[in-house]
């Protein structure tokens, strides 16, 4: 199935979708477009949707209106290989089913780059040995996993999105467990990729974060309604009050842009 006519091509989209949590529509009408080099941020409320809706574009459920695609394609109609290697997801929390070493937990990542019973080649380890250097573990890869913390197993899972090279990163809430250094050296790793050409598009929960890293924001109130625009425009204080219905304050410090409680 092709986009239909009206909507551009381009990596990945949506067409009027609607996101509900049981008889709730969190997300009504919903229609985007996300485009190489862009990071964008997705904010709102606890049970705002942010998540359903991430899991949403990944292919994980199906809209209970509208459509997702990917390079044109209408979701539905891709093999869950032939999205992993468009798309990779990093889940809010990932559980270990199983101890392996940090290395061996980041080459699952390749996978979806290999064939039927095909093993991991030399080339494949060198990869997994590099994301795990730009998260900053390269002294990690034979410590066994069930001796890692969760700041520690989180950068695994970042780094073992990495090496499924995929052109669309979905984030969800990415500074799970991260310490302040860590998330923004992470958020500046994605940051690079976006420049080279990936797209990025994260939940998040920090609007300041949001307006240090993001390029466009989309904003979900949970009842359905939603914004979407520049980050430069759309947060702000006035916008930020209402979608987290608490005063919040704007600051500036060496030319950014802060956001506080009232």
């Amino acid at each position: 199935m092709s986009v239909p006519g009206g909507l551009q091509a381009c990596t990945l989209a949506t067409r009027d979708i609607e996101v509900a949590a049981g008889a709730r529509r969190l997300v009504t009408g919903l229609s985007l477009q996300f485009r190489p080099g862009e990071f964008v941020a997705i904010l709102g409320r606890n049970g705002s949707g942010k998540t359903l809706t991430l899991h949403t574009l990944a292919g994980l459920r199906r809209p209970q209106a509208g459509a997702v695609y990917l390079d044109g394609a209408a979701m539905e109609s891709l093999s869950r290989r032939a999205v992993a290697l468009r798309l990779g997801l990093l889940a809010q929390d990932v559980e270990e089913s199983f101890v392996t070493t940090a290395l061996e937990a980041v080459l699952v990542g390749r996978h979806p780059h290999l064939k039927l019973w095909q093993w991991e080649t030399a080339e494949d380890e060198l990869i997994a040995r590099q994301a795990l250097t730009a998260v900053d573990l390269e002294q990690f890869a034979e410590r066994r996993t069930d001796t890692l913390s969760g700041g520690e197993l989180r950068r695994v899972a970042v780094a073992a999105l990495l090496v499924q090279e995929p052109a669309v990163f979905l984030l969800d809430e990415p500074s799970n467990h991260l310490d302040p250094a860590h998330l923004l050296g992470i958020l500046g790793l994605f940051k690079e990729l976006c420049a080279g050409g990936r797209t990025v598009i994260a939940t998040l929960h920090d609007p300041t974060v949001a307006a240090r890293f993001a390029d466009r924001v989309v904003l979900l109130h949970g009842d359905g309604r939603w914004a979407d625009g520049p980050a430069c425009e759309l947060l702000t204080a006035e916008r930020l009050s209402e979608l987290y219905l608490s005063p919040m304050l704007q600051l500036e410090k060496d030319g950014r842009r802060i956001f506080v409680n009232a």
